[in-house]
């Protein structure tokens, strides 16, 4: 049964997004167009209204001396490489949580966050603004908050690498739902 036909142009752009990962073009991410997104990434829901978010972006200018401080905290042999690696995208979007010691109320706060990222990831879809949610070792690393200034009760959620792309990537297929659906028979 073909689905698409139907489709509304959301399931349309929930299913055409893609993980860019590398292969971005000269375009320059700038500050204001990530703003113009998370301005309405951000009515994604959240308990009790929290908010838990906040975000750093680091653009074109600041991005050889942000890739170089955060390749730092690795060892020594691999930083070259790590350096090289967080320099291919053309700016960043960091993600960072309020932390609260409630673990019911973090287990909200990092939905929210994750709600919200795929709501910017969406949105930045549309404008062909290629995005990739990662959390390699450096985001666990208390140099890396000690770089970005991130607090004792903050976590860093993920690093949005950004940048704009004229190739998309490769469809992957999903395993069907209903191979991960049942009925409660209780």
């Amino acid at each position: 049964m073909d689905q698409t036909k139907n489709q509304t142009e959301l399931a349309k752009i929930i299913r055409e997004r893609r993980s860019v990962k590398k292969g971005y073009n000269d375009k320059k991410v700038t500050e204001e167009a990530v703003l113009e997104l998370l301005e309405d990434a951000i009515w994604a829901p959240t308990h009790g209204m929290r908010q838990p978010w906040r975000f750093i972006f680091i653009g074109e200018d600041q991005k050889a001396d942000f890739a170089k401080r955060v390749a730092s905290t690795y060892p020594e042999e691999r930083q070259e490489n790590r350096e090289a690696f967080l320099n291919e995208p053309s700016a960043y979007l960091v993600v960072i949580m309020e932390e609260p010691d409630n673990q019911k109320q973090w287990d909200e706060n990092f939905g929210a966050t994750a709600s919200m990222i795929q709501n910017f990831w969406l949105l930045a879809w549309e404008k062909q603004l290629g995005v990739v949610w990662r959390t390699n070792p450096h985001i666990y690393e208390p140099k890396t908050k000690e770089i970005l200034d991130v607090s004792a009760n903050e976590k860093i959620v993920g690093f949005l690498h950004l940048g704009y792309f004229d190739t998309q990537p490769a469809k992957k297929e999903r395993i069907p739902v209903v191979e991960k659906f049942e009925t409660y028979k209780g």
